[in-house]
């Protein structure tokens, strides 16, 4: 005789079980102390929780957003400010995602050359916004390029100095990739530049920006990185940043976009997360065309310079042509004696790659 009953089901997990479980091991290994364990199974779970959808909210941040945008925009006037035997300083402006950005541009002395001179955006590093001002900061750097023939267009990321819009920082959010990339194109349409030789200089959190830059855009022909911080995200967990100038962003509104709403929602950098893999300019090195030069001081007491060796150990596995120099003094900004043969390295770089 045939039982009545119904068969039984297979055991289903659901997700409401696997988080009482979840939180049934971490009261245990709390309990017992072990709190790294703990650390470690939160963020593995929140990143296996994540992996298979990005946030509409934060899509701007992955590198595949960014390269479906379009990068259009100009110089507005140029208000002459400075002029010598080697160039001429101007400020002038651009549109990037309706803001307008402003900028310091120097334009080298003489006749234009057929087919216009090369030129370099220049990205500053992390200042308090409010204490931005374009005309006290990288006065040097400016100089020395400018010097070597090369148009510089140093841009103001948007809410720096007197850049409209609001200063949502560099990691994680996508402003001021978006404002490079204008500025990119801005030149592009410049008489006086070649649209083919046009390249990327940033220093501190400008390396993460340029080289965000560089991947939505991998046909940009070559980048100068000094100092940089944060290309595969999980390198900012291990090596920190350690700046005491650094401010919490006045950001507000829908604009409010930071890192630990990010971290809420999708979790910390995790090589296991779909969405840090598709914000992290590392996964898409193998697509660069142009090449990449690194400097780093060994005495920089702001970004580590564990974050410069990795980024070379990873292009080391790549096709890219790439420099890594180091310098036993000079710190954050490779001040000093190192400052001249820095440059140096930069400006051979530069002629090398964008005067093909």
């Amino acid at each position: 005789m045939k039982s009545t009953k119904d068969p039984p089901k297979p055991y289903k997990i659901t997700l409401s079980l696997l988080l009482v479980i979840i939180l049934g091991v971490v009261f245990y290994l709390i309990k017992n102390g072990n709190h790294n364990d703990v650390t470690d199974i939160v963020n593995k779970t929140s990143s296996k929780l994540t992996n298979t959808e990005i946030p509409a909210q934060f899509e701007d941040l992955t590198i595949p957003y960014l390269r479906n945008r379009t990068y259009k925009s100009s110089l507005g006037s140029l208000d002459k400010i400075d002029e010598n035997a080697s160039y001429t300083s101007y400020l002038t402006n651009y549109i990037s995602d309706g803001l307008k950005i402003n900028g310091l541009l120097t334009i080298p002395t003489g006749t234009v050359p057929k087919g216009g001179f090369p030129a370099i955006v220049f990205v500053h590093g992390y200042i308090p916004p409010q204490e931005y001002n374009t005309m006290q900061r990288y006065v040097d750097y400016v100089d020395y390029l400018a010097r070597n023939g090369f148009v510089v267009f140093k841009i103001d990321l948007r809410g720096n100095g007197n850049s409209q819009g609001q200063a949502s920082g560099a990691y994680f959010s996508s402003g001021y990739v978006i404002d490079t990339l204008n500025a990119y194109a801005a030149l592009q349409n410049a008489s006086f530049v070649n649209s083919k030789e046009i390249g990327l200089w940033g220093h501190s959190m400008a390396g993460n920006v340029v080289l965000r830059a560089m991947t939505v855009e991998p046909t940009i022909p070559a980048t100068v990185i000094w100092a940089g911080a944060v290309y595969t995200y999980i390198d900012q967990r291990e090596f920190g940043i350690h700046d005491p100038s650094y401010q919490t962003p006045r950001v507000t509104g829908t604009q409010r976009i930071n890192r630990e709403s990010i971290f809420q929602i999708v979790g910390t950098p995790s090589a296991q997360s779909k969405f840090w893999h598709e914000v992290a300019p590392t996964t898409y090195l193998n697509d660069l065309k142009g090449a990449i030069q690194i400097d780093h001081a060994l005495d920089d007491n702001v970004v580590s310079i564990k974050y410069s060796e990795e980024l070379n150990a990873l292009l080391n596995k790549t096709d890219v042509p790439h420099e890594f120099y180091t310098y036993p003094t000079g710190g954050h900004n490779i001040s000093g004696p190192s400052f001249d043969l820095a440059m140096q390295r930069t400006v051979q770089f530069f002629k090398k790659y964008l005067n093909k």
